[in-house]
């Protein structure tokens, strides 16, 4: 009898453990996290922006909770780098025994002298913990702006698809919100990044036809989604609304495409999330947007919520993994990962710590 109670016992403790089993934060100053899972090594592998100057490194765990620095990675000083700094946003994928990572930095070629001069390159290594060497001495591809924030869907058809941020730099964009500025002699203009998703050769060698917009902040002031998106600009903080940290899954015939808004700096900064039937849509956003934002305005300390990836973990939960801000933590990011849901009628959830 003792023997049945002990193990009784034991499953529960094991139950509640596989329940809730991630303190927030994590001790990790990291911005746009992204975590793996590797089969062969039994342990997860956390990248993301922050760290080392030129280059990423990793943490990897068993559980999520407790967390091992695995150094540096990445080295920008390699025969195939390409970039010179701002190496930010990786994200690695598992193919056939090999690790790919994507990433954005700063293209050293650069004649106009551009201040922002963003592209998005690939890394390979043998190891989730590297060292990762460039596939070539160049970006993927150059769309004649600055891009950002990769991220890769490979469809069950074998196809792939590379998503990413136009950046905010030197693209103003007239809308109702932009006037509203104006008038109420906050900014000139408003400057917004954009998301767009592209098919993706094999060997990630280029890009297959043209890039196709998919989201971008709202135009009209009524919009359901302009108050949220445009916080930024209405608060008098930067003349910039983004949309940016752009995630693709899929969930029944549903692609839902997660995306942060507002400034990646400030308290603003919030997830909401868009569906299609394809994935390269059109996408509709969600009215429940913003699912994922600060708490500060409710009695919490969470400020900063942003630029998210979702790991499907050992046990099949579905998990949000993103950065924010405590009061603790002051001006560096840190890692959160909380337990995520799709209802019956298709609504994407984050459920917050208990």
């Amino acid at each position: 009898m003792k023997y049945k109670i002990l193990i009784c016992f034991v499953m529960l403790a094991s139950m509640l453990k596989a329940q809730h089993p991630i303190k927030n934060p994590l001790d990790i100053k990291f911005g746009d996290p992204y975590i793996i899972y590797d089969e062969n090594s039994d342990r997860y592998y956390m990248y993301g922006t922050g760290g080392v100057e030129k280059g990423f490194m990793a943490y990897s765990s068993p559980d999520l909770q407790t967390w091992s620095d695995e150094g540096q990675v990445y080295h920008a000083n390699q025969k195939n780098g390409w970039g010179t700094k701002d190496f930010w946003a990786p994200e690695v994928y598992e193919i056939n025994g090999k690790f790919y990572l994507f990433y954005s930095a700063h293209w050293k070629e650069n004649p106009n002298n551009e201040l922002e001069n963003y592209r998005i390159g690939v890394a390979v290594a043998d190891k989730p913990v590297g060292p990762f060497i460039d596939l070539n001495d160049a970006p993927i591809f150059d769309p004649g702006y600055p891009i950002i924030d990769a991220n890769v869907y490979f469809a069950e058809n074998g196809d792939m698809y590379l998503y990413y941020s136009r950046c905010c730099y030197k693209h103003p964009v007239e809308s109702e919100i932009s006037k509203w500025a104006r008038k109420n002699n906050l900014f000139d203009e408003i400057e917004e990044s954009w998301v767009y998703g592209v098919k993706l050769q094999k060997g990630f060698s280029g890009v297959i036809g043209e890039p196709q917009l998919l989201l971008k902040p709202p135009v009209k002031m009524n919009d359901e989604q302009a108050e949220w998106e445009s916080r930024s600009v209405t608060s008098g903080e930067i003349n910039r609304r983004w949309t940016e940290g752009s995630y693709l899954f899929k969930h029944g015939d549903l692609y839902y495409l997660m995306y942060s808004a507002n400034h990646f700096a400030g308290e603003d900064y919030a997830v909401g999330y868009a569906t299609s039937t394809h994935p390269l849509g059109p996408f509709k956003k969600s009215d429940n947007n913003p699912i994922l934002e600060k708490d500060i305005h409710k009695g919490g300390n969470v400020s900063g919520t942003g630029h998210n990836s979702v790991l499907i973990d050992k046990e099949g939960r579905m998990l949000c993994v993103y950065h924010g801000r405590t009061p603790d933590t002051g001006d560096e990011r840190v890692v959160f990962i909380e337990e995520m849901e799709i209802d019956e009628r298709g609504n994407l959830k984050v459920l917050p710590s208990k």
